[in-house]
């Protein structure tokens, strides 16, 4: 019995030195889209703005070359369509966010123009999270 219990132990240690290991790998501390590859990194700036950085297993930025990204966000009735153009080695959207603090959103990402698209949808919660340094939409606790 008493091995069982270490075993179990060792194992839980092991699964949170990977997930630590895990969220060390996401740079900007934003959302992490893994539909696509290379992975996305999804943040809203302090500008409001939504930036996509691809990275990749290490968590370094590759620099975007034919993507093309889009977001939908918002009221449902009247979505905001977001158009991104390329700064650096971002991909930084053209307008601000909409109002509010849980919008529903889509983001559609196309590895080139004529790609079939990598569709994420989520909830843009933009309250702190009580556990973590990151907004709820990009939380790494689990909760």
């Amino acid at each position: 019995m008493k091995t069982k219990m270490i075993a179990i132990v060792f194992l839980a240690a092991g699964l949170h030195i990977a997930s630590a290991a895990d969220k060390s790998k996401v740079p900007h501390r934003g959302r992490i889209i893994d539909a696509v590859h290379p992975c996305a990194e999804f943040l809203i700036s302090n500008e409001q703005k939504i930036e996509i950085r691809f990275i990749d297993g290490a968590g370094k930025t590759i620099v975007p070359t034919a993507q093309v990204v889009t977001v939908t966000m918002g009221d449902r009735t009247n979505p905001t369509k977001l158009l991104f153009i390329r700064v650096g080695d971002i991909l930084v959207s053209e307008q601000t966010i909409p109002a509010g603090k849980d919008l529903p959103v889509v983001v559609q990402i196309k590895n080139a123009p004529d790609a079939k698209p990598v569709y994420a949808k989520f909830n843009l919660n933009l309250a702190m999270c009580s556990t973590c340094p990151n907004a709820e939409y990009a939380c790494a606790c689990d909760h």
